[in-house]
């Protein structure tokens, strides 16, 4: 690992070791509090710092394991590894909400009267607030290192402050009205907890099924790819994403057809190293677009097809064109959007269009997908 990554490893670490020691601590607290005054939802709310320790147990016991080196087995590396220890997590806010839920109708249907006091109300003030900062602490250092497992435990320590803050609530109208609502409010707490460990869940299966490139992130490398002067287009940009802040990819770049073997090697090896020192992506394949630069009725012929071609809708890019006249071969790709009905269709009324505007042209079109389209 490079230093960048060990810095990120025990930033990690340290901060869930602090979320460890916090919610252990509150547990025990929220737990005595619980069962001096008969308050099944204090008692869960104990359980529920209790679940977020083991979250930030499982976000450590992840980090170590993604930060493992590549091997014959794994040479892209361990880095996933995080995506399914916040996958983890994500099923543990889940069953903490189920369980919560279950154990709040239980108290609906057989309510059983609270007995709180002065003491335990203070602790339960101190826990809300204890749990509000260490939620906005955990996440922005989630936020800032890239860590979806992080960023999950510590919308689940906010939660976990509104269910304390919840119970405060609950004890304020019994001691006022003498009616006793925990069990509801628990009920409805719950359900927030249940609907937060899906939409977790979700988001990190989308991650480890594969999404779409990172807008923002295909833009700069392009950017950068264009940067060079031999460079006309840069396309068909695909990244895979291997872990958090661990990128591989391709591209395709367009030439002027004069660039010999040894300006191309030069270029590409000047590109990889660029791409990977300014976006830490690894450029692990780049294929060569040849682009007509001698002959003008070839040139001609470009406009004339790239007219054809974007008078069709959802086509979005065309590229890699190029003409032999003596070969009467004409090849080139297009973008098609995920908008279009049916791509393929789209894509051969292009290819008609174009063929009866150059009837004696053998045409090799190719449909291509752009991977970061809105």
């Amino acid at each position: 690992m490079d230093n960048m990554e060990v810095s990120r490893e025990k930033t990690i670490v340290k901060t869930s070791i602090i979320g460890i020691i916090a919610n252990v601590f509150l547990a025990g607290f929220k737990a005595v509090i619980g069962l001096m005054t008969n308050s099944i939802a204090i008692v869960l709310d104990a359980v529920n710092n209790i679940s977020d320790a083991g979250s930030s147990l499982i976000t450590i016991v992840g980090t170590k394991l993604a930060g493992k080196e590549p091997d014959k087995k794994h040479p892209f590396g361990y880095g996933r590894i995080e995506y399914l220890s916040a996958m983890i997590i994500s099923v543990i806010v889940l069953y903490a909400g189920i369980t919560s839920f279950v154990e709040s109708v239980k108290q609906i249907i057989h309510p059983e009267t609270p007995d709180y006091n002065a003491v335990s109300l203070i602790i339960v003030a101190v826990a809300v607030v204890v749990k509000i900062l260490l939620g906005r602490y955990v996440k922005s250092v989630g936020v800032k290192v890239n860590s979806d497992s992080l960023i999950n435990s510590g919308e689940d320590a906010t939660l976990d402050s509104v269910i304390s803050a919840s119970t405060l609530v609950a004890a304020a109208i019994f001691l006022i009205f003498h009616v006793s609502l925990e069990a509801w409010l628990g009920a409805i707490i719950s359900l927030v907890i249940i609907k937060s460990g899906v939409e977790m869940l979700k988001d990190t299966i989308s991650q480890i099924l594969g999404e779409r490139n990172d807008k923002e992130l295909a833009k700069a490398i392009r950017d950068t790819v264009l940067s060079f002067p031999e460079v006309q287009g840069a396309y068909d940009l695909v990244m895979n994403n291997y872990g958090p802040n661990t990128w591989n990819g391709s591209i395709h770049i367009e030439v002027p057809d004069t660039c010999s073997a040894d300006d191309l090697d030069r270029l590409i090896r000047e590109i990889m190293i660029k791409v990977l020192r300014e976006h830490h992506v690894i450029l692990t394949a780049i294929g060569v677009y040849s682009v007509n630069t001698k002959d003008e009725e070839i040139i001609q012929a470009k406009r004339q097809v790239e007219e054809i071609v974007f008078s069709h809708e959802h086509v979005r890019q065309m590229h890699g064109f190029y003409l032999t006249k003596d070969q009467k071969k004409m090849r080139f790709d297009i973008v098609i959007s995920f908008d279009a009905k049916d791509r393929r269709a789209v894509c051969n009324e292009v290819v008609s269009d174009v063929q009866k505007a150059f009837p004696d042209y053998e045409l090799q079109v190719a449909m291509d997908t752009d991977f970061a389209e809105e």
